[in-house]
């Protein structure tokens, strides 16, 4: 039998990823195994060169792998491309979000709004910067811990509105998408995925990463919320 191929991520691709293997170990008979956890948590344990065969993280954080020498950059992959939405607890009001000046409205209305630790919530922090807003909401934002799905807290009642890749509330019981940031404010994450230097297998890897890059993989990446690069 052929040895596993293992993997880490972030969560934003986990879904799509977990179809992804499915698909390819029916293909291939290769048995793969990807851990999804959170994206700070992911590009340490990496860093620190626990033996991975492939990691698959937002494109910046590939760079800095790249850069730290933990995964062959000639073997680097662009997976897909992500957009932050926005999500209710399901059959609540739904504020209007279609423009930048209505989401901005609609989280000075919110009692309290949630956001995560990965790229997402890193850009809302500068979009409420950018508004003037910071300092007024400040005590209403509530940060998902690390592996926690925004959605999650938005189902339970912890926050009223909740912000996150388009790809980790998708599929969330409990919650509405309401909609997308609209393109005067929306941030895109490419999705990119690399051979880890500690890896064992990079023939075997490098064929999994070639299936994922490939045209195969674009319904999956569509179902889960995210589009082909």
């Amino acid at each position: 039998m052929s040895q596993q191929i293992s993997g880490i991520s972030s969560m934003a691709t986990r879904q799509v990823l977990a179809q992804l293997v499915e698909d390819y170990e029916r293909l291939s008979g290769h048995p793969v195994v990807i851990e999804s956890v959170g994206g700070v948590a992911a590009a340490q344990r990496v860093q620190e060169g626990e033996p991975f065969d492939i990691v698959v993280l937002a494109a910046d954080a590939i760079d800095r792998l790249a850069a730290a020498g933990r995964i062959d950059p000639d073997s680097r992959v662009d997976l897909a491309r992500s957009g932050v939405a926005i999500a209710v607890a399901a059959g609540a009001p739904r504020p209007e979000v279609g423009t930048e000046a209505a989401v901005r409205d609609a989280i000075l209305a919110a009692r309290s709004i949630g956001y995560s630790t990965g790229p997402s919530g890193s850009h809302l922090t500068r979009l409420f910067e950018r508004w003037g807003i910071a300092e007024t909401i400040g005590p209403r934002l509530v940060q998902a811990p690390p592996g926690v799905p925004v959605g999650t807290l938005v189902a339970r009642g912890d926050v009223e509105l909740g912000f996150q890749q388009l790809s980790e509330l998708i599929h969330l019981p409990g919650i509405d998408v309401i909609g997308a940031l609209p393109p005067e404010v929306q941030i895109i994450t490419v999705f990119s995925a690399a051979i880890c230097t500690a890896s064992r297998q990079k023939d075997a890897s490098g064929a999994l990463l070639s299936f994922l890059a490939s045209s195969q993989a674009n319904c999956a990446k569509l179902r889960h919320g995210m589009e082909p690069t």
